[in-house]
């Protein structure tokens, strides 16, 4: 069982940047797919970003929409997967979950909501014009 908890989430005006921190607990974090999805009001949950590590190497996946202006990193050694958001835009706004999923078999799967196992409880994310 793990727990997850985001942090980072606020207020910032349009072009700015953000920085949101997912610290897990539970097993091994170093074996957990851990992934960013967010929900805007009146909207589906949408994939943002994953990451996972294997064998020493870290391997990264990323949604069209953020691809460029979001980076997702983690810290095996503090349990900590980040989501670093720049050149913020209005749109972005929605709430930002963090997620983990472990035994995954393809890295296809990483984009569905349903492959994750655990969630955190989100953190606001609101960008003003």
């Amino acid at each position: 069982q793990a727990h997850l908890v985001e942090s980072g989430g606020g207020l910032v005006q349009a072009g700015g940047a953000l920085r949101l921190a997912c610290v897990a607990s539970g097993r091994t974090f170093s074996r957990y797919v851990m992934g960013w999805f967010r929900q805007a009001p009146g909207k589906e949950r949408e994939f943002l970003a994953a990451i996972s590590w294997s064998g020493g190497r870290t391997y990264y996946y990323y949604a069209d929409s953020v691809k460029g202006r979001f980076t997702i990193s983690r810290d095996n050694a503090k349990s900590t997967a980040g989501l670093q958001m720049n050149s913020l835009k209005p749109e972005d706004t929605a709430v930002y979950y963090c997620a983990a999923a472990t035994d995954v078999y393809s890295s296809s799967l990483y984009y569905r909501r349903g492959t994750y196992d655990y969630w955190g409880q989100g953190t606001q994310v609101t960008v003003s014009s």
